[in-house]
């Protein structure tokens, strides 16, 4: 179902008077090499050097895997082709990014970073493929950018030429449709010591809910909802979005249960740089999911591709064998459970447009080809000075056919802190995908009736 954030206008001149722009799709002869020199999602399909071509991904779940139980690993038995170490990595500089470097002169004595052979694990189901292909055709950035026109599930656009696209897909891309899970959040005093902060945690994009019709909230991508299940002192306070697409036309909907006084009340302010949910300050609004939100504050530079040594395939970090005290550790997390391959990924420059506020002066993105989500983020503050490093940690959810994050980390240079996002040893299960829902579940009187103290 299209989910259309701008109206759709009937001639050019109709753009100009409103001053909008419709940045072309790509032609008919161009979307061909999808599905033949290039993936159905636009990375390139041949190999080059220690990165193998894609064959597929993977779908099928490896010998042990119990269907509703933990993520099991199907690279356990690989060894580490070399560990990067702060002896060695001026070696490797040019397949990292500064954040990444950073952390070996932060760190000397425990950071490192072991990296393994290359799998490029990454599917997605045919329905997906499909209308990507549709996309590359059709689908434009409207409003300056800030919005989607023809805009169909999937990614908008599988072969980008500005970097305003590249970072349009990783905002909207298929992560299942709906899913359910139960994670934690920490964000360690520098001499490792932290509160763990549960969540349960709902996403349902709008055209999955079982009621949905035609012309409903056609500018919701989806909806989010996020109850505190501990500590005492946060339980039961309540978070509820509906995440609108052309956030400038329309800002996020947002509204907090608050579990002390029992109300409900509007949340405006969750967005851009704003406090992100228990997190001591340690990240902000659109820190979640690496990066989240409307694009407008930045002037956003496509750099090209390069070959990075990215966090993937990182299911060491998930299992359930670990307790998070085996993950949580001074300054880092334990490096000995990550793993790094080398991969293509996207590299784009977001600088702070004039007369527009946010902590984030600059950020670079690097974005993996396969999946188009952001791989590692380095934040600047507005000394220009490189101040927060983020890693998200992604494995192939092959029992549901969705890439994902495992963990996200956003490293803070300056405090020697960091946070932590998505640990889930210690829980039952895992996630939950294809979970039914209906507009109802997503109002504030539901809202309301799911509060408790």
């Amino acid at each position: 179902m299209i989910k259309s954030t701008i109206r759709v206008l009937g001639s050019a001149l109709m753009l100009s008077l409103l001053g909008l722009s419709a940045e072309a799709a790509v032609t008919a002869a161009e979307a061909a090499k999808l599905g033949n020199e290039l993936t159905p999602m636009g990375a390139n399909k041949a190999g080059s050097g220690d990165i193998p071509a894609w064959t597929g991904g993977l779908t099928q779940a490896p010998a042990g895997y119990v269907s509703g139980g933990k993520l099991v690993d199907p690279f356990a038995d690989e060894k580490p082709l070399f560990v990067i170490n702060s002896s060695n990595y001026k070696q490797y500089a040019d397949k990292m990014s500064a954040g990444q470097k950073a952390m070996f002169e932060k760190y000397p004595d425990s950071y490192r970073m072991p990296v393994y052979p290359s799998h490029r694990t990454a599917a997605y189901p045919r329905s997906i493929y499909d209308v990507t292909a549709s996309n590359a055709t059709a689908t434009k950035l409207v409003d300056g950018g800030n919005g989607l026109e023809n805009y169909v599930d999937g990614t908008p656009f599988p072969m980008p030429k500005t970097g305003l696209e590249v970072i349009w897909n990783h905002i909207v891309r298929y992560r299942g449709g709906s899913v359910e899970r139960t994670i934690g959040q920490v964000t360690p005093q520098a001499s490792g010591d932290y509160t763990l902060v549960r969540f349960q945690e709902e996403f349902t994009f709008s055209d999955k809910l079982t009621d949905y019709t035609p012309g409903q909230d056609d500018n919701v991508l989806f909806y989010f909802k996020q109850d505190v299940l501990s500590p005492a002192r946060l339980a039961g306070n309540v978070l509820l979005v509906h995440e609108t697409l052309d956030q400038v036309k329309e800002p996020r909907k947002a509204w907090i249960y608050n579990a002390g006084s029992r109300k409900v009340r509007r949340a405006p302010t969750i967005a851009y740089d704003s406090p992100g949910t228990a997190s001591d300050g340690m990240r902000t609004s659109d820190n979640f999911d690496m990066y989240n939100g409307a694009p407008d504050r930045y002037e956003w530079k496509l750099i090209g591709k390069q070959d990075m040594y990215v966090p993937y395939n990182s299911y060491k970090l998930k299992s359930d064998t670990l307790k998070y005290d085996d993950i949580v550790k001074p300054g880092h997390i334990n490096q000995d459970l990550a793993r790094y391959e080398l991969h293509r990924v996207w590299k784009v420059e977001a600088t702070l447009k004039d007369g527009m506020r946010h902590v984030y002066a600059k950020r670079v993105f690097y974005i993996d080809e396969d999946t188009w989500q952001a791989s590692v983020i380095d934040h600047y503050d507005g000394r220009g000075l490189l101040w927060r490093v983020a890693e998200g940690h992604e494995v192939m959810y092959y029992n549901a056919t969705v890439p994902w994050y495992g963990l996200e980390v956003l490293y803070d240079l300056t405090s020697g802190r960091y946070l932590a996002l998505g640990l889930d040893n210690e829980e039952d299960g895992s996630y939950v995908f294809g979970a039914e829902r209906s507009s109802s579940d997503y109002t504030t009187s539901a809202l309301r009736r799911s509060g408790r103290r």
